[in-house]
């Protein structure tokens, strides 16, 4: 299968492009480099050919021979929505629907969306399904649920969708995040020996390891299209929710030595626990094997191996809004995060024309 995969260069990008060319199929990569700088290990052994371009300027050429999209190149998280949120519409929402229309003009026949448990905001008692009304906290949620809206009209025949609302990743990854909850409290334990947090971590999160992110996109490819046409799949496991507080206290476990405090604020309303039995149903060989524990063991371990350091932690390459707020600071991309040519070095006078 001839396979585009945009956000090659990201989190979860470098992840899965080297898993779909294990298994056998021809990988296009589209990335506009925004945290190319984030390499903090060497962790693969295959890449895929990628497209330097922004996704907003993708053309029906870029599509041509195309079997499938997998797309996961949208601004990321919560605090840069809300930071910037016409600028998170403008890619996230309008940028993702024109790429699905133009892989349909193209006769692309699958298309992978990545979109996130975010999207249902505030939950009660009970556990989550596909089946639940969506409420969206921010801008990147709500972006979220207006793709998944857009791109159910354009399904047909000819054009089959499938929507993946990820759990919140973690794990380790060559194009390491350091700005999600378990990578977070992991870099904290390793570089401070603590966690210290202002809220009292009641809230729920369910989490997913990026590898096994990897294994569901693979899984939706190759599946029969009846399976996934047009259908929505939490992405996770439903053993694998957690209070924050308990994250926490797996990632200390993982760090001998790590204190751990909370505060008393209990001001974060973003809660929820989600039901993963569907995909589980639809991809019977899905089987998530990362659960929380295991994950913060597998980041102590390489981060010993890589003797991460304080500054390695908090260094803007492997925080996302940080990253962009730099990008922005020095002048490489405008307000509208179009990448801005740097202008050409001057002559020397006397030097050859």
């Amino acid at each position: 299968m001839n396979i585009l995969v945009t956000g090659t260069e990201g989190y979860l990008g470098s992840l899965l492009a080297p898993e779909l060319l294990r298994r056998g199929h021809v990988v296009t990569g589209l990335d506009t480099g925004f945290y190319r700088a984030g390499w903090l290990y060497h962790g693969t052994d295959l890449t895929a050919r990628t497209l330097i371009k922004d996704l907003r300027d993708v053309t029906s050429d870029d599509l041509r021979g195309m079997d499938a999209v997998v797309h996961m190149a949208e601004l990321s998280n919560d605090p840069l929505g809300q930071l910037l949120p016409t600028i998170t519409y403008d890619i996230n929402h309008t940028g993702s629907v024109r790429l699905a229309r133009l892989a349909k003009a193209a006769g692309v026949t699958r298309f992978v969306y990545m979109s996130s448990c975010s999207v249902y905001g505030v939950g009660g008692a009970d556990f989550v399904d596909e089946r639940a009304d969506v409420n969206p906290q921010t801008a990147y949620a709500e972006c979220k649920v207006l793709v998944e809206r857009d791109l159910r009209e354009l399904a047909d025949a000819s054009f089959s969708p499938t929507f993946l609302r990820n759990a919140t990743a973690f794990g380790a990854s060559p194009r390491m995040r350091f700005d999600i909850v378990l990578n977070n409290l992991s870099g904290l334990a390793c570089t401070r020996r603590a966690i210290t947090m202002t809220s009292d971590g009641t809230p729920w999160r369910p989490l997913v390891h990026a590898l096994d992110i990897a294994q569901a996109i693979a899984l939706v490819l190759e599946a029969p299209l009846e399976r996934v046409h047009n259908e929505t799949f939490n992405v996770g496991s439903t053993d694998h929710n957690y209070r924050v507080r308990e994250i926490a206290e797996l990632v200390a476990q993982a760090f001998p030595g790590c204190a751990v405090q909370f505060g008393e604020n209990g001001s974060d309303n973003r809660s929820y626990r989600v039901n993963f039995d569907k995909i589980r149903r639809a991809l019977p060989d899905f089987e998530p094997s990362w659960d929380a524990g295991r994950g913060a063991q597998q980041l102590a371990e390489l981060f010993t191996r890589i003797d991460l350091q304080p500054s390695d932690f908090t260094w803007r390459g492997y925080t996302r809004l940080t990253q962009l707020e730099y990008l922005l600071r020095t002048g490489q991309i405008d307000q509208d995060f179009y990448w801005r040519p740097l202008p050409a070095p001057e002559r020397r006078q006397g030097s050859p024309a």
